[in-house]
Protein backbone atom coordinates (compact mmCIF):
# COMPACT_ATOMS: atom_id res chain seq x y z
CA UNK A 1 0.00 0.00 0.00
CA UNK A 2 1.08 3.54 -0.37
CA UNK A 3 1.64 6.22 2.19
CA UNK A 4 1.33 9.82 1.68
CA UNK A 5 4.96 11.00 1.68
CA UNK A 6 3.93 14.63 1.88
CA UNK A 7 2.35 14.29 5.67
CA UNK A 8 4.69 11.57 6.37
CA UNK A 9 8.44 11.32 7.05
CA UNK A 10 10.20 8.22 5.83
CA UNK A 11 10.62 6.88 9.27
CA UNK A 12 6.78 7.14 9.69
CA UNK A 13 6.28 5.43 6.38
CA UNK A 14 8.83 2.85 6.99
CA UNK A 15 6.95 2.00 10.52
CA UNK A 16 3.32 2.01 8.68
CA UNK A 17 4.91 -0.70 6.55
CA UNK A 18 6.85 -2.96 8.50
CA UNK A 19 3.87 -3.17 9.94
CA UNK A 20 2.50 -5.19 7.43
CA UNK A 21 6.15 -6.50 6.31
CA UNK A 22 6.16 -10.15 4.75
CA UNK A 23 8.23 -12.61 7.15
CA UNK A 24 11.36 -13.76 5.60
CA UNK A 25 9.61 -17.47 4.98
CA UNK A 26 6.69 -16.01 3.08
CA UNK A 27 9.78 -14.66 0.79
CA UNK A 28 11.13 -17.84 0.39
CA UNK A 29 8.78 -19.25 -0.67
CA UNK A 30 7.13 -16.82 -3.37
CA UNK A 31 10.64 -16.33 -4.69
CA UNK A 32 11.11 -20.35 -4.93
CA UNK A 33 14.16 -20.28 -2.84
CA UNK A 34 15.08 -23.72 -0.95
CA UNK A 35 14.59 -23.57 2.93
CA UNK A 36 18.27 -24.23 3.03
CA UNK A 37 19.27 -21.36 0.98
CA UNK A 38 17.43 -18.64 3.56
CA UNK A 39 19.75 -18.05 6.26
CA UNK A 40 17.26 -16.49 9.45
CA UNK A 41 18.97 -13.31 11.16
CA UNK A 42 16.68 -12.15 13.62
CA UNK A 43 13.56 -10.58 11.54
CA UNK A 44 16.06 -10.56 8.46
CA UNK A 45 17.21 -12.96 6.04
CA UNK A 46 20.51 -13.68 4.31
CA UNK A 47 20.69 -15.30 0.82
CA UNK A 48 23.16 -17.95 0.76
CA UNK A 49 24.90 -16.73 -2.81
CA UNK A 50 26.53 -20.24 -3.55
CA UNK A 51 23.69 -22.52 -3.39
CA UNK A 52 21.73 -20.09 -5.12
CA UNK A 53 23.91 -19.41 -8.14
CA UNK A 54 24.75 -23.07 -8.05
CA UNK A 55 21.47 -23.92 -8.69
CA UNK A 56 20.24 -21.39 -11.50
CA UNK A 57 23.54 -21.87 -13.34
CA UNK A 58 22.01 -23.35 -16.67
CA UNK A 59 19.12 -20.20 -16.49
CA UNK A 60 19.87 -17.75 -18.79
CA UNK A 61 20.64 -14.28 -17.67
CA UNK A 62 18.38 -11.48 -17.34
CA UNK A 63 18.54 -8.56 -17.77
CA UNK A 64 20.84 -5.79 -16.29
CA UNK A 65 20.05 -2.32 -15.13
CA UNK A 66 22.91 0.00 -13.86
CA UNK A 67 21.95 2.93 -11.90
CA UNK A 68 24.83 4.95 -11.29
CA UNK A 69 26.33 7.53 -9.52
CA UNK A 70 23.65 10.19 -9.00
CA UNK A 71 23.95 13.56 -6.44
CA UNK A 72 20.65 13.84 -4.52
CA UNK A 73 17.61 16.32 -5.07
CA UNK A 74 17.16 18.48 -1.46
CA UNK A 75 14.37 15.86 -0.86
CA UNK A 76 16.87 12.91 -0.89
CA UNK A 77 16.25 11.76 -3.78
CA UNK A 78 19.14 9.18 -4.83
CA UNK A 79 20.68 6.39 -5.97
CA UNK A 80 18.66 4.42 -3.80
CA UNK A 81 15.44 5.97 -4.19
CA UNK A 82 15.63 5.81 -8.21
CA UNK A 83 16.76 2.10 -7.22
CA UNK A 84 13.59 1.35 -5.44
CA UNK A 85 11.64 3.13 -7.74
CA UNK A 86 12.43 1.04 -10.42
CA UNK A 87 12.25 -2.10 -8.82
CA UNK A 88 8.55 -0.90 -7.96
CA UNK A 89 7.77 0.23 -10.99
CA UNK A 90 8.61 -2.71 -13.11
CA UNK A 91 7.07 -5.54 -10.26
CA UNK A 92 3.78 -3.47 -10.72
CA UNK A 93 4.15 -4.39 -14.60
CA UNK A 94 3.88 -7.78 -13.29
CA UNK A 95 8.45 -8.24 -13.94
CA UNK A 96 10.23 -10.77 -12.12
CA UNK A 97 12.37 -7.88 -10.48
CA UNK A 98 15.04 -7.44 -7.57
CA UNK A 99 17.48 -5.10 -6.54
CA UNK A 100 20.94 -5.12 -5.20
CA UNK A 101 22.22 -1.85 -3.55
CA UNK A 102 25.07 -1.34 -0.49
CA UNK A 103 24.22 -0.98 3.03
CA UNK A 104 24.30 2.83 3.97
CA UNK A 105 28.03 3.38 6.37
CA UNK A 106 27.44 4.69 10.08
CA UNK A 107 28.85 7.56 9.39
CA UNK A 108 26.33 9.72 6.88
CA UNK A 109 23.32 7.58 8.66
CA UNK A 110 24.61 9.35 11.39
CA UNK A 111 24.90 12.73 9.69
CA UNK A 112 23.45 15.38 8.19
CA UNK A 113 22.78 13.04 4.84
CA UNK A 114 20.63 10.03 6.92
CA UNK A 115 20.14 6.47 5.85
CA UNK A 116 20.54 5.44 2.22
CA UNK A 117 18.00 3.47 2.28
CA UNK A 118 15.62 5.43 -0.18
CA UNK A 119 12.72 8.12 0.79
CA UNK A 120 8.98 8.09 0.63
CA UNK A 121 7.26 5.08 -0.38
CA UNK A 122 10.70 4.03 -2.32
CA UNK A 123 12.63 3.00 0.62
CA UNK A 124 13.77 -0.57 1.80
CA UNK A 125 12.99 -1.86 5.23
CA UNK A 126 13.10 -2.90 7.93
CA UNK A 127 14.57 0.69 8.40
CA UNK A 128 16.11 0.65 11.46
CA UNK A 129 18.11 -2.47 11.23
CA UNK A 130 18.90 -1.44 7.21
CA UNK A 131 20.43 1.70 8.84
CA UNK A 132 22.60 0.28 11.92
CA UNK A 133 25.10 -2.65 10.78
CA UNK A 134 22.32 -5.09 9.33
CA UNK A 135 24.02 -8.42 9.31
CA UNK A 136 27.29 -7.35 10.08
CA UNK A 137 28.80 -6.88 6.57
CA UNK A 138 30.73 -3.68 6.74
CA UNK A 139 32.41 -4.54 10.22
CA UNK A 140 33.45 -7.63 8.53
CA UNK A 141 35.40 -6.08 5.79
CA UNK A 142 36.33 -3.01 8.37
CA UNK A 143 37.83 -6.28 10.49
CA UNK A 144 39.14 -8.26 7.18
CA UNK A 145 41.05 -4.76 5.88
CA UNK A 146 42.25 -3.34 9.00
CA UNK A 147 44.04 -7.05 9.90
CA UNK A 148 46.28 -6.52 6.97
CA UNK A 149 47.20 -3.49 8.78
CA UNK A 150 48.02 -4.98 11.93
CA UNK A 151 50.04 -7.86 9.94
CA UNK A 152 51.60 -5.22 8.23
CA UNK A 153 52.92 -2.54 11.08
CA UNK A 154 53.68 -5.64 12.93
CA UNK A 155 55.47 -7.01 10.22
CA UNK A 156 57.59 -3.57 10.16
CA UNK A 157 58.29 -3.63 13.80
CA UNK A 158 59.49 -7.01 13.73
CA UNK A 159 61.84 -6.25 10.52
CA UNK A 160 62.94 -3.29 12.86
CA UNK A 161 63.89 -5.03 15.82
CA UNK A 162 65.25 -8.57 14.78
CA UNK A 163 68.13 -9.61 12.13
CA UNK A 164 67.21 -11.89 9.18
CA UNK A 165 68.39 -14.25 11.31
CA UNK A 166 66.36 -14.10 13.83
CA UNK A 167 63.36 -13.25 11.81
CA UNK A 168 64.61 -16.71 9.71
CA UNK A 169 64.02 -18.95 13.44
CA UNK A 170 60.38 -17.52 13.00
CA UNK A 171 59.99 -18.37 9.36
CA UNK A 172 59.86 -15.10 8.30
CA UNK A 173 61.98 -13.02 5.42
CA UNK A 174 62.67 -9.32 5.05
CA UNK A 175 59.94 -7.51 3.21
CA UNK A 176 61.82 -4.29 3.50
CA UNK A 177 58.54 -2.19 3.46
CA UNK A 178 59.54 1.46 2.85
CA UNK A 179 57.91 3.51 5.09
CA UNK A 180 57.04 6.24 3.53
CA UNK A 181 55.21 4.19 0.15
CA UNK A 182 52.70 2.41 2.48
CA UNK A 183 49.61 2.35 -0.15
CA UNK A 184 47.36 1.02 2.84
CA UNK A 185 45.72 2.97 5.72
CA UNK A 186 43.01 1.77 8.57
CA UNK A 187 39.03 2.15 8.04
CA UNK A 188 36.45 2.83 10.33
CA UNK A 189 32.51 3.21 9.87
CA UNK A 190 32.26 7.13 10.17
CA UNK A 191 33.41 10.21 8.62
CA UNK A 192 36.73 11.04 11.63
CA UNK A 193 38.47 14.11 10.07
CA UNK A 194 40.97 13.94 13.22
CA UNK A 195 41.73 10.35 12.25
CA UNK A 196 42.37 10.80 8.33
CA UNK A 197 45.77 11.25 8.56
CA UNK A 198 47.65 10.52 11.93
CA UNK A 199 51.08 8.97 12.91
CA UNK A 200 51.47 6.05 14.87
CA UNK A 201 53.32 3.80 16.74
CA UNK A 202 54.82 6.33 18.86
CA UNK A 203 54.73 4.12 22.28
CA UNK A 204 58.44 2.39 21.28
CA UNK A 205 59.76 -0.28 19.96
CA UNK A 206 57.13 -2.97 21.16
CA UNK A 207 54.32 -0.74 20.32
CA UNK A 208 54.62 -0.91 17.08
CA UNK A 209 56.33 0.49 14.09
CA UNK A 210 56.58 4.90 13.52
CA UNK A 211 55.42 5.84 10.49
CA UNK A 212 52.36 7.90 8.98
CA UNK A 213 49.34 6.66 8.43
CA UNK A 214 45.56 7.65 7.53
CA UNK A 215 42.00 6.35 8.38
CA UNK A 216 39.17 5.82 5.35
CA UNK A 217 35.48 5.39 5.92
CA UNK A 218 34.55 1.68 5.67
CA UNK A 219 33.16 1.48 2.47
CA UNK A 220 36.22 3.32 0.57
CA UNK A 221 38.11 -0.21 1.25
CA UNK A 222 39.65 -2.14 -1.29
CA UNK A 223 37.58 -5.27 -0.33
CA UNK A 224 34.27 -3.15 -0.69
CA UNK A 225 34.82 -3.32 -4.27
CA UNK A 226 35.89 -6.86 -4.47
CA UNK A 227 32.84 -8.02 -2.51
CA UNK A 228 30.67 -6.21 -5.20
CA UNK A 229 32.31 -8.19 -7.73
CA UNK A 230 33.55 -12.22 -6.87
CA UNK A 231 32.00 -15.19 -8.31
CA UNK A 232 32.75 -17.45 -5.26
CA UNK A 233 34.56 -17.72 -2.44
CA UNK A 234 37.35 -19.10 -4.30
CA UNK A 235 37.68 -16.05 -6.24
CA UNK A 236 37.20 -13.62 -3.31
CA UNK A 237 40.07 -15.97 -1.71
CA UNK A 238 42.22 -15.06 -4.66
CA UNK A 239 41.61 -11.70 -4.79
CA UNK A 240 42.22 -10.96 -1.55
CA UNK A 241 45.46 -11.99 -2.05
CA UNK A 242 46.58 -9.61 -4.59
CA UNK A 243 46.24 -6.26 -2.25
CA UNK A 244 48.78 -4.25 -2.32
CA UNK A 245 49.26 -2.80 0.82
CA UNK A 246 52.81 -1.06 0.34
CA UNK A 247 56.09 -1.31 -1.24
CA UNK A 248 59.57 -2.40 -0.52
CA UNK A 249 62.54 -0.04 -0.79
CA UNK A 250 63.17 -0.87 -4.10
CA UNK A 251 59.97 -0.35 -5.59
CA UNK A 252 58.63 -3.60 -5.31
CA UNK A 253 54.65 -4.30 -4.49
CA UNK A 254 54.12 -5.78 -1.36
CA UNK A 255 50.83 -7.95 -0.85
CA UNK A 256 48.71 -9.26 1.17
CA UNK A 257 49.99 -12.60 0.48
CA UNK A 258 53.06 -11.46 1.46
CA UNK A 259 52.16 -10.94 4.71
CA UNK A 260 50.63 -14.05 4.68
CA UNK A 261 47.46 -12.78 5.93
CA UNK A 262 44.89 -13.29 2.69
CA UNK A 263 43.21 -16.79 4.14
CA UNK A 264 42.33 -14.89 7.30
CA UNK A 265 40.77 -11.69 5.97
CA UNK A 266 38.71 -14.30 3.97
CA UNK A 267 37.70 -15.86 6.95
CA UNK A 268 36.46 -12.70 7.59
CA UNK A 269 34.44 -11.88 5.12
CA UNK A 270 32.52 -15.56 4.33
CA UNK A 271 29.36 -14.32 5.27
CA UNK A 272 29.56 -10.96 4.14
CA UNK A 273 29.19 -12.62 0.72
CA UNK A 274 25.59 -13.31 1.01
CA UNK A 275 23.42 -10.50 0.99
CA UNK A 276 20.14 -9.56 3.16
CA UNK A 277 17.22 -9.92 1.58
CA UNK A 278 15.35 -6.64 2.43
CA UNK A 279 11.98 -5.21 0.90
CA UNK A 280 10.29 -1.99 -0.72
Amino acid sequence: MAYDAVKMADWQISEAAEAHMKSIWDWQKELGLGKDEVIPYGRLGKLDFMKIINRLGNRPDGKYIDVTAITPTPLGEGKTTTSMGLIEGLGKRGKNVGGCIRQPSGGPTMNIKGSAAGGGNAQAIPLTEFSMGLTGDINAIMNAHNLAMVALNARMQHEANYTDEQLAKRGLKRLDVDPKNVEMGWVIDFCAQGLRNIIMGIGGKMDGFLMNSKFGIAVSSELMAILSIVRDLADLRDRLGKITVAYDRKGSPVTTSDLEVAGAMCAWMVSAINPTLMQT
